[in-house]
């Protein structure tokens, strides 16, 4: 397997799921997957198919259909390392290939190797006097018959292709002069697909079997069974490698042949098997414009071909006790010609692949094949791919139900915890949430946590000064269920992941989640820990803290430990330590006493003081949110080391924003909103000065002023995330121009 492009490149992009869009984009051109004018193409979104060039593609053209253009990471094949785009709507797809792709990775990754790219053109021969003599004529005629064929495409046999070799089958249908002659054309079609070729040539030798055999030839027309373009794809996973928490590698391993056996010997199986092989085929074929049909037809027909349908790879136990997949399916693709030469994201997903050949894309196309099998049927002997796809399949049922924007992620969360993810269950749930009856109680107790808004003293209260914070209602809301295996689900993230050991040392929510349970002695429980945020991640809004103490309520709830909000509040301050390197103490306190608080830390003894505050006059507090995500570790990093090159200047303003701080809990307390406005106002410049604002952050900034705020500013960490902004009477007119704006927006009444 060769391609065009020699360029070095390393697929093993770590963590590439939790970037964005922009940044996985970025990641491509960085690791060598695609060109500077990919990247922008991709990142401005004019890559796509325009109407116009549609419109010359196929009749009555009305439109342009889109679908997610996802990438599978971490492939090694054949030594080589790949990205793989694939054009998918089903959920779990890329997830599960780039999963397969890491095991296999470890082990060396995937060996593949293909036969010739070869169609087969058919042409049939009716009305045939002595069907047996004709077919020995033409076979005595073999060499002038691919003679003729390949004068009719000289430049294919230039490149190496041309007609190859002929077989002839003869057919008896039991009707009076029903046998028939089928002449098969044998054609190397090289990168192009290779209909057009294939079809010309059974044409242009039609006059000539017709007068070798007497007979009359009609139909002429290449087939999509491609059973000489076989390709073979191979893994080996060590044991060790398959397992995860809750099941040993034995039993995975185990498991996986079980399965596998069961598609060798029943249709009914091998059909979601093979379909699932075809998942990750398919969406390859469409990335790479490619006809997915031909490619299915070919498959099934093959799996079929000793006369039971049977599911196309073999999973078995070599002698050191290794996994060892294959994969046997016919594969024919084209890498020049077709949709490749008038759609742009097919030939950008061509240059990400390393612009392969036709031989080579097809070994790629089966490794994908396997490794997607791999993933499915890992899912089926482990834990179950109902688990897999619940929150997804939540997602997708309630956009099926067309449940409204505004109620869309209680549903799903509502759906989750039920388990009757029905459409009309959605239906039922949105119309309870609608109406004025009193909805469900939760099926399982929930613990809750509040969330955060700063009004004064961000940062400057990390180096020891006053910060003024006050909670969100209900930010988080947390549940624990026993269950067989440890499992986390954050249905509003898209969250379902199998909580490993503390030992694996693993990163984010999961790591602090595995140090809790340690920490509490939980670590051998098996559970099921779900978590309802209401408010967005990485928004400055203290979410993470709020999932801490939330997790930490349930845990306490659910198994008796009679933790007191001091013990919380000092549990989930580890945990936000954990996160973000030198947090200041105010997210975790504000999540577990749900007050608002002028709150401080001794620098020399680190001791965190707060005295609890009572609003003067009701507040109407709007949040207004970037969509920017809002990075705390970094963001008070970047503070930190501004401090340590410049530190008498920012001591100065740390001061600054202090008094402003203490100016601005008398005004909270005396009802003086004015004031405390302005102090807001002030206390934005200082944060601005520090470089903690963002463009985004400013213009949410001047609409919620210019719409009747008394104060506005930046809350959280800045760096992106959310603002914070005051008035007399209600915002709506702000949150509208903030709509507006392209951003989103919520309020509450502080009292």
């Amino acid at each position: 397997m060769e391609s065009e492009s020699n360029k070095q490149r390393n697929s093993r992009i770590p963590n590439f799921f939790r970037l964005d869009v922009k940044e996985r984009i970025a990641k491509l051109a960085e690791h060598g997957f695609i060109e500077a004018s990919d990247e922008l193409s991709l990142d401005a979104g004019t890559h796509t198919l325009r109407q116009h060039i549609a419109d010359k593609m196929i009749e009555n053209v009305a439109g342009v259909f889109g679908l997610p253009l996802g990438i599978a990471v971490n492939f090694l094949i054949n030594g080589k390392d790949y990205v793989v785009p694939l054009v998918v709507e089903e959920p779990s797809v890329v997830a599960g290939l780039s999963g397969a792709a890491r095991t296999a990775r470890i082990n060396g990754g995937f060996a593949v190797a293909c036969s010739a790219p070869i169609i087969t053109g058919q042409v049939q021969v009716v009305y045939i006097d002595d069907v047996e003599l004709a077919r020995e004529k033409l076979l005595e005629r073999r060499e002038e018959i691919l003679n003729l064929a390949n004068t009719l495409h000289p430049k294919m046999v230039a490149r190496g292709g041309g007609a190859k070799d002929i077989e002839v089958h003869v057919y008896n249908t039991g009707r009076p002069k029903g046998a028939m002659l089928v002449l098969h054309l044998h054609v190397d079609t090289r990168d192009a697909m290779g209909a057009n070729v294939v079809n010309g040539m059974c044409e242009g030798i039609a006059s000539l079997i017709e007068s070798i055999t007497g007979g009359t030839v009609f139909l002429r027309i290449l087939s999509n069974l491609t059973d000489r373009s076989i390709v073979w794809a191979e893994v080996t996973m060590p044991t060790d490698d398959l397992g995860i928490p809750g099941f040993p590698g034995k039993a995975v391993r185990d498991g996986i042949v079980l399965a596998n056996e069961l598609a060798r010997v029943d249709p009914y199986r091998a059909t979601t098997h093979n379909k699932g092989i075809m998942n990750g085929i398919d969406a390859v074929a469409v990335a790479t414009g490619n006809d997915y049909r031909a490619l299915e037809a070919a498959a099934h027909a093959y799996a079929a071909r000793d006369g039971r349908y049977r599911g196309l790879t073999d999973w078995e136990v070599n002698e050191e006790g290794d996994l060892v997949g294959r994969l046997e399916i016919p594969i024919k693709v084209g890498t020049v010609g077709g949709s490749l030469e008038t759609n742009p994201t097919v030939r950008i997903c061509h240059r990400m692949l390393g612009n392969p050949t036709a031989i080579e894309l097809a070994g790629i196309m089966g490794c994908v094949g396997l490794a997607q099998n791999f993933a499915a049927i890992r899912a089926l002997a482990t834990a179950g791919i109902q688990q897999n796809h619940m929150t997804l399949h939540a997602r997708s049922v309630a956009t099926s139900a067309q449940v409204p924007a505004d109620i869309f992620e209680h549903v799903v969360d509502s759906l989750v915890e039920n388990g009757t993810i029905k459409v009309w269950k959605a239906k039922e749930i949105a119309k309870e949430m609608r109406s004025n009856e009193p909805q469900q109680q939760s099926i399982q107790p929930r613990s809750s946590a509040f969330g955060k808004t700063i009004f004064l003293g961000e940062h400057a209260v990390v180096y020891g000064r006053p910060a003024l914070a006050v909670p969100l209602p209900v930010a988080v809301e947390a549940t624990i269920v026993d269950d067989d295996v440890s499992t986390l689900i954050v249905p509003r993230w898209g969250v379902e992941q199998r909580i490993p050991s503390q030992e694996d040392r693993p990163p984010g929510l999961l790591g602090m989640l595995c140090a809790l349970l340690d920490r509490l002695n939980l670590s051998e429980n098996t559970m099921r820990v779900e978590i309802f945020p209401n408010v967005p991640k990485a928004m400055g809004l203290g979410g993470s803290a709020a999932i801490a103490v939330a997790v930490i309520k349930a845990l306490s709830e659910h198994y008796g430990l009679q933790l007191s909000l001091e013990q919380i509040n000092e549990l989930a301050y580890e945990c936000e330590r954990a996160a973000h390197g030198s947090p200041s103490g105010v997210d975790n306190t504000l999540a577990t006493y749900g007050k608002p608080l002028l709150f401080q830390r001794d620098q020399k003894t680190k001791e965190a003081s707060f005295q609890e505050l009572t609003v003067g006059t009701p507040i109407h507090v709007l949040i207004g949110l970037s969509g920017k995500e809002s990075l705390t570790a970094m963001m008070v990093a970047q503070v930190r080391d501004g401090r340590e090159q410049n530190m008498a200047e920012y001591e100065r303003v740390f001061d600054a924003i202090g008094k402003l701080t203490d100016s601005g809990a008398r005004a909270f307390q005396q009802g003086d909103i004015q004031k405390l406005g302005t102090l807001m106002n002030l206390c934005q410049g200082y944060l601005n000065g520090l470089q903690l604002s963002t463009p985004d952050i400013e213009e949410l900034v001047h609409i919620a002023r210019m719409h009747g705020a008394l104060g506005a500013k930046l809350t959280g960490s800045g760096g992106g995330g959310s603002i914070v902004a005051i008035f007399e009477d209600s915002p709506d007119s702000a949150i509208d121009a903030i709509k507006d704006a392209g951003y989103d927006a919520f309020s509450f009444l502080l009292q």
